[in-house]
């Protein structure tokens, strides 16, 4: 068996007096994909700042590749959150693009040759090709998440960290984003750690699922996780996960619950 390429252990956060997870262990192999879920505020992100080196463990140990984790290491690639540009900013998509290789330099960017064609071949390995010299603020959302997946591809990363990359997508993008990330992670052999807060539409993809909630944490299959009983017991609180289809609704009576896992909460009741 290969060495993990993402490995915790005994790993806790704390922030002040509040523990946000602790004795977490966790290991993935080549062409894993992870989805982490859970309610606001549980230290989702915080695990991504972790692999990126961007925030030290309280507590344990981690190794992304075989070393411990460094701001800026190109073996990491980072699909962030999707957030709104401004649509006057004059960059284009292929401009944000090749942020993946000069975004952290002060100064002029790139323009060797050999950087041209890596953020060619990105571009049309994502499908990006045809609107690679639009304005990024006039592209769709799912245009825009296209290029932000590229960027996370220009340097080859050996792991791929997606926070949230579904948010403010309609159903057409949300699946045309998650093929691509399952394409790499098959390809590539990249194995992926996915913040979402809605399961359902990585399900197809989904090999272990890492819930957090108030400090608790629990790892499995989907079927091992998204269950009564496990996610009763990660809630302290009474809780029905019913299957429709291949569709996971979670009911409570809580406010603080939602109907889909790890979405954000919203309602008492589930209809």
């Amino acid at each position: 068996m290969t060495a993990p390429l993402v490995e915790l252990r005994g790993a806790a956060v704390r922030l002040g007096t509040r523990t946000l997870w602790s004795e977490l262990d966790l290991a993935l192999s080549e062409g894993e994909f992870l989805a982490v879920l859970g309610p606001n505020g549980t230290g989702k992100t915080t695990l991504l700042k972790v692999l990126l080196g961007l925030v030290p463990l309280s507590a344990g140990t981690v190794e992304v590749n075989g070393a411990p984790p460094h701001a800026g290491n190109p073996e990491v690639g980072y699909v962030p959150q999707q957030q709104a540009f401004d649509r006057t900013l004059p960059i284009r998509g292929r401009d944000l693009v090749r942020f993946g290789v000069d975004g952290h330099r002060w100064g002029l960017p790139l323009h060797n040759r050999a950087t041209r064609r890596r953020v060619d071949a990105v571009l049309e390995a994502v499908g990006a090709t045809d609107y690679a010299d639009a304005p990024v603020g006039l592209l769709s959302g799912g245009e825009q998440q296209r290029l932000r997946i590229a960027q996370a591809l220009l340097g080859d990363p050996t792991v791929l960290l997606c926070d949230e990359p579904l948010l403010a997508l309609d159903m057409a993008s949300q699946r045309a984003v998650t093929r691509l990330i399952d394409e790499r992670r098959r390809e590539a052999g990249s194995p992926v750690v996915f913040v979402t807060h809605e399961v359902n539409p990585v399900l197809p993809y989904v090999d272990r699922i890492l819930y957090l909630v108030r400090g608790r944490w629990a790892i499995g299959a989907p079927a091992e996780i998204l269950t009564s009983e496990r996610l009763s017991a990660l809630y302290g609180i009474e809780v029905d996960v019913v299957k429709v289809r291949d569709r996971y609704l979670v009911v409570s009576a809580e406010d603080e619950l939602p109907t889909e896992p790890g979405a954000h909460a919203h309602h008492d009741h589930a209809h």
